[in-house]
């Protein structure tokens, strides 16, 4: 599992890096909107996009490897589950608004099961004793924290894009 956790953690920080680099160096003013709109590109491009591409790679064409790290009888279509994300996440480079919107959902409730599934399966096998803070972080929290940061980037994309709309 310490794979796909550094995965995420470099995908994570790379998201960040790129976009405080494509906020500062375009020339395109710097207001609240934009901080939001570019964090939110990044986010939806680097860690839903590559990210699903990534994990689609790991689960179907380096299988063994990862079916030893995940033990996952569905490994599989989770994979395919992940492709799919990762197409939605690349294609908010060039689509915009609602599309975004239908991306961050489908994300949403892909990471909302996966953290539901981690903590059925911890309570089940009595792991729970046994969880230490690596589980506790990527297996529960971060599943968690992650869609909870997308829909408020998300949020607060729209309502700083309807203020701005609305010229107030």
């Amino acid at each position: 599992m310490e794979m796909v956790y550094y995965n995420l953690k470099f995908l994570l920080l790379l998201t960040v890096i790129v976009a405080v680099l494509n906020l500062f160096l375009s020339k395109v003013p710097k207001t609240k909107n934009r901080v939001f709109e570019l964090f939110l590109l990044w986010f939806l491009v680097i860690t839903v996009g590559v990210g699903g591409i990534w994990n689609f790679i790991d689960a179907v064409f380096v299988a063994d490897m990862t079916a030893a790290l995940i033990e996952n009888p569905f490994q599989f279509e989770v994979g395919i589950a992940n492709l799919s994300l990762g197409i939605l996440g690349l294609l908010c480079w060039k689509l915009r608004n609602n599309f975004w919107t239908a991306t961050a959902i489908a994300f949403l409730t892909f990471y909302v099961g996966v953290a539901y599934g981690h903590i059925v399966t911890i309570l089940q096998t009595g792991q729970l004793e046994n969880a230490g803070l690596d589980i506790w972080m990527w297996d529960i929290i971060i599943p968690i924290l992650i869609p909870i940061a997308l829909a408020r980037l998300l949020i607060a994309y729209k309502i700083t894009k309807k203020l701005i709309d609305l010229k107030i």
